[in-house]
């Protein structure tokens, strides 16, 4: 009888098994990962234009006319998009509808170039212009 030999039958080993078990696991793990960060960073800017878009609305109702409204919109969204880094104000666009009951602002971001986005790669991937409106109704309540 021979002391201290170990005795290999095929298929009992289980030196590399974790390493079988995360080739098997990783790719999803990382496809999982990057999918949190693309759509963590498009929800992050699809907020940060729903901002634009609320503030410059809420900014626009302090104009006496449908002219000073679309100006004070366009300077809140101008001002606030140098404010937030996430945005490029290149990128920004804004429509303003101004009538004497309110005042509707549209603003729209394209996110194609925006490095977040370049990370998706293979996954399915959100808009990439992203568009949040905004109304504010005056008087009449």
């Amino acid at each position: 009888m021979v002391v201290g030999c170990r005795k290999s039958v095929l298929g009992t080993g289980r030196e590399g098994a974790a390493a079988v078990e995360f080739a098997l696991v990783g790719p999803i793990l990382i496809l999982v990962l990057i999918g949190m960060v693309v759509y963590g960073g498009w929800f992050w800017m699809a907020q940060s234009v729903q901002s634009l878009a609320s503030e410059a609305a809420r900014a626009a109702v302090a104009g006496l006319d449908a002219e000073e409204r679309e100006m004070l919109a366009r300077g809140r969204v101008a001002r606030d998009v140098e404010v937030q880094s996430a945005l490029d104000p290149d990128l920004t666009t804004v429509e303003v509808e101004a009538a004497d009951d309110g005042v509707t602002v549209v603003v729209r971001y394209d996110a194609r170039e925006h490095p977040i986005m370049l990370l998706g790669g293979m996954l399915p991937m959100p808009p990439a212009i992203i568009e949040r409106s905004a109304v504010i109704k005056a008087g009449g309540y």
